[in-house]
């Protein structure tokens, strides 16, 4: 019982953090900072499974993270039909020939026995392949990026619901990880981590350069949201009528109809923000619980036991019948499906996808922070990992510039010194994280909570 008050106490101070922020900052910083928390507690989910269940090291997160963001584009936004006249039918047929492709080179490998024959036949078909491909490919690709470059120059989505979209992010991501697994989970420790990071730099890479997918660096702008845009929410009579009500006290004490218009149409704009942010908490909020109940009842089921025996020692697991391999990858599947799920949910939030915001900084070894500050196994750990590094993450900048300030304050402000401390504030960030890292690593080097809480 004493762990479980431990977690309580915890969480109840990074609510109380976030409150301060609504306080003494604003209400729609502190919500946009709750919103990034929930993302990146589903994202150290995934990761925990993978590690703190299984003992996986994937730094390939940033590649699940892009492919959940990818769904979003190609599931929610509108189909360009220009786009698919001059150029669908070129991209189907190349997908189609690589269909063939991994078939045929199936029908290889299981009907004929290992030989120089079959590794040339192999080899000669996947030449002629990838020639085929870009045969077929390349003019559909560059009829399909000529049209309206500036505003799409891409085939577009399906034009289904977004949050259609967070469920096929899971799936891709989930699918990746099946082909990533089958290639990669036989390696050693360090040479599996090695292997995913360089593989989710391909993914990333390959989204960034095919324009025709998602427009790569071009970005796409404006997404389908499962809340409305500020902008059209202030538009609509009934949240008008519902602001003007709440602050009807306040704004009888304006005595002229000019002014207390403008103070209206400002309190409404505000209020839009905190509305849309409050929608995507409760949304956000939602899928963390049904994880965190979902992840809670596997770690201490039949299975959890199994896969932290394997973990501990796959050799006396093997020993007692346990397919490891088996295991490995199905957990490997699970772990980056929820990264996925994560990545759809960040992009929706934002309403664009950004290719080349995707860095190996931000969307792995930032993620493997949270979960090392929270407690590798421990599911409550991992959530409040999420939600430290971020706040940290976010207000670094803002403690840093009130430290400097109260240290500097004698000093003029056209010092040198003072200076260069002002326009280094943003980068105080990896100071705090890597200072309290090593706090963590040296005093609790099981995590703020440790991954036993319970006995059972």
């Amino acid at each position: 019982m004493r762990n479980y008050e431990n977690v309580i106490y915890a969480y109840i101070i990074m609510l109380l953090l976030i409150i301060c922020v609504g306080l003494f900052q604003s209400w729609s910083i502190a919500l946009t900072i709750l919103n990034y928390c929930l993302i990146s507690a589903v994202m150290t989910i995934g990761a925990n499974i993978q590690w703190g269940y299984a003992g996986l090291i994937n730094f390939g997160i940033m590649g699940y993270t892009a492919l959940g963001g990818l769904a979003v584009v190609l599931v929610s936004v509108d189909p360009v039909k220009k786009a698919w006249q001059v150029g669908g039918l070129n991209i189907l047929g190349s997908i189609w020939i690589i269909v063939a492709i991994v078939f045929i080179t199936r029908f290889i490998l299981k009907r004929f026995e290992k030989s120089l024959i079959r590794n040339y036949s192999i080899a000669f078909l996947i030449i002629a392949g990838v020639i085929l491909i870009r045969v077929t490919a390349t003019p559909g690709i560059e009829a399909i990026e000529s049209v309206d470059p500036a505003v799409t120059g891409f085939l577009g989505g399906m034009g289904l619901p977004v949050l259609m979209s967070w469920i096929i992010g899971a799936f891709l991501a989930g699918a990746l990880a099946f082909i990533v697994g089958k290639i990669a989970l036989g390696l050693r420790a360090d040479y599996l981590a090695i292997a995913t990071l360089l593989i989710a730099e391909i993914i990333v890479s390959i989204i960034k350069h095919e324009e025709w997918l998602a427009r790569g660096v071009k970005n796409v702008i404006g997404l389908k949201r499962p809340a409305p845009y500020e902008v059209e929410l202030q538009k609509t009579q009934w949240f008008r009528d519902f602001i003007e009500k709440i602050y009807s006290n306040k704004l009888e004490l304006i005595n002229t109809i000019a002014q207390k218009k403008i103070i209206l149409n400002q309190l409404i704009i505000d209020a839009s923000s905190i509305f849309v942010k409050l929608c995507f908490t409760s949304l956000f909020l939602s899928v963390v619980i049904i994880l965190l109940i979902v992840t809670q009842k596997a770690l201490y089921s039949p299975w959890g036991r199994k896969m932290r025996a394997i973990r501990d020692n796959e050799e006396a697991a093997s020993a007692m019948g346990k397919n490891i391999v088996k295991e490995h990858l199905f957990i490997f599947i699970l772990g980056s499906a929820i990264v996925g799920l994560a990545g759809a949910m960040m992009v929706t939030n934002d309403g664009l996808f950004t290719p080349g915001s995707y860095r190996p900084m931000r969307y792995t070894f930032v993620i493997w922070v949270m979960v090392i500050v929270g407690g590798t196994g421990n599911n409550f750990g991992a959530i409040l990992g999420g939600f430290v590094v971020w706040f940290l993450w976010v207000e670094a900048a803002p403690i840093s510039l009130f430290l400097i300030d109260l240290f500097t304050a004698h000093l003029p402000e056209t010092n040198m010194i003072r200076s260069h401390l002002v326009e280094s504030a943003p980068y105080f960030r990896f100071l705090l994280i890597g200072i309290g890292l090593l706090l963590i690593m040296r005093y609790r080097p099981q995590g703020i909570i440790p991954e036993k809480i319970i006995k059972q």
